[in-house]
């Protein structure tokens, strides 16, 4: 399917100015590019088309372009809308920021800095939309069984989770440390019939070999010094229902006998009894371990590893699948977000680049952790690259830049973000300082009160946030 040309709107009263603004956007950027000479026809526009960005000029007749800016925003507020205005009128301007307006500027104009102003908007508006979607995916019940991702290889796994849930074949999950192979587990047990019964999960290498194999297959009364009653054991307890044995790879080898009686015979013998015990169990392991190489060294079962790799699984690192990143991350910031009372909170489009390019050596578990500390330190409601550590630990001097997020960007992009970084974190230091005060921020730094307005208007940034810090002042 093409990709969907995004569609910007041309609104003046000034036919000339339209086809002017109109011919310098299409030479430029690739776009549906539309005209209107009143707000009622942008309005009407608007009601039929989904628009990205709307160019408005202020002074016009009947409704004006603050006004269209106020409708257009209760159409649809991801619509990016930029302000042009003319000698005298910067106030008006400024009002239009402070109702949602992306950014403004006056005539005369410079063609480059238009262009470069609507690309930005249009990058502003489909981050926005895309949030949303995100946002819905979430809503919507669409990540399955927990298993979050839309990429071909989630959709692998769920697609042969669908085949053979059903079935009491017995599945092996591999997948480096960190990857969800117990989500994975768990969203395989919630597909099947057995659903209803609660998934018994052992964590192998915790537990000491002797007190291992009495948990997994029980053991009868005198079966030893101390055992004074009969104990069931978790085989047995999870009969009609999934046994996961999680990091099976540790499984001392003569715990791996009995065990494969129980994938050949579907029967246990507990510790000290001399008959054997039907079980009705789905048995599903996982490992980050290579077994195939524990086998040559002889500390796996090679006739053990042909029985757990009836159905084998391997779930996919994030390097694997970058493109579930944002999905995953938002879906972190959404449990996080309300976990500690900060509800709405969203990622920045820095963020969000920063988070893609990293290496995620821990895969799911350390993004879960650095959505986690984000969501605690970020001091507002959108969270940005600053909020993220890059890596565990400190970064080489050898690397090629100090700010290995944006690396792999083309240079005016990782430009454009750094300054979005260093704008951030500079401006939430002078408000902290004066404790949310803007006017006194403004001296602090040295700009007029209006253009620090159009700062924090330009990257979210709400002075209140800073007055919250402060409640007895």
């Amino acid at each position: 399917m093409p990709k969907t040309k995004p569609v910007i709107l041309v609104v003046d009263d000034n036919e000339d100015m339209v086809k002017v603004l109109m011919k310098i956007i299409s030479r430029n950027i690739e776009a549906d590019v539309l005209g209107a000479t009143s707000g009622s026809e942008a309005l009407a526009i608007a009601g039929d088309r989904v628009l990205d960005v709307v160019i408005t000029d202020v002074k016009m007749p009947e409704i004006d372009g603050l006004e269209l800016l106020r409708r257009l925003k209760l159409l649809d507020d991801n619509i990016g809308v930029i302000v042009i205005t003319g000698y005298g009128t910067i106030e008006s301007a400024v009002e239009a920021l402070k109702n949602g307006a992306y950014d403004y500027f006056q005539k005369p104009f410079n063609n480059d800095r238009l262009v470069h102003i609507v690309k930005m908007c249009l990058e502003h508006s489909r981050l926005r939309r895309e949030n949303v979607r995100l946002q819905k995916k979430i809503h919507d019940d669409s990540i399955s069984y927990g298993l979050v991702g839309t990429s071909p290889k989630i959709r692998r796994v769920l697609d042969l989770f669908a085949r053979i849930a059903n079935t009491d074949v017995t599945v092996l999950i591999r997948g480096e440390s960190g990857t969800g192979k117990e989500i994975a587990a768990r969203a395989l047990h919630a597909m099947s019939s057995r659903a209803s019964q609660q998934m018994i999960t052992v964590n192998c290498p915790a537990l000491p070999e002797h007190i291992l194999e009495s948990e997994l297959f029980g053991y009868s009364r005198g079966a030893f010094t101390g055992a004074t009653t009969a104990k069931k054991g978790l085989f047995l307890a999870a009969s009609g229902s999934s046994i996961l044995l999680d990091e099976i790879a540790d499984i001392p080898v003569s715990i791996q006998t009995k065990l494969l009686r129980v994938l050949q015979e579907k029967e246990i013998r507990p510790l000290g009894s001399t008959s054997n015990v039907k079980v009705d169990v789905r048995v599903i392991a996982s490992t980050n371990q290579d077994l195939e190489q524990k086998i040559r060294e002889g500390q796996f079962r090679e006739d053990l590893f042909y029985r757990l790799n009836v159905v084998s699984v391997t779930m996919p690192s994030l390097r694997d699948i970058p493109e579930d990143i944002p999905l995953i991350a938002n879906y972190f910031l959404k449990k996080y977000s309300e976990k500690y009372g900060k509800p709405g909170m969203t990622f920045s489009h820095d963020a969000i680049k920063c988070l893609i390019s990293q290496r995620w050596p821990g895969n799911v578990r350390q993004l879960e952790n650095t959505v986690k500390r984000a969501v605690l330190l970020a001091e507002s409601d959108e969270i940005c690259s600053a909020d993220i550590p890059t890596e565990e630990g400190s970064e080489p001097e050898s690397r090629s830049t100090v700010f290995p997020c944006f690396e792999n960007l083309p240079y005016k992009d990782a430009k454009s973000e750094v300054i979005s970084m260093f704008t951030r974190r500079y401006i939430a230091q002078a408000l902290r300082k004066t404790k949310g005060n803007v006017t006194a921020a403004a001296n602090l730094v040295g700009l007029e009160r209006q253009a620090l307005q159009r700062i924090l208007r330009k990257y979210g940034i709400k002075s209140a946030d800073f007055r919250k810090e402060n409640p007895s002042d």
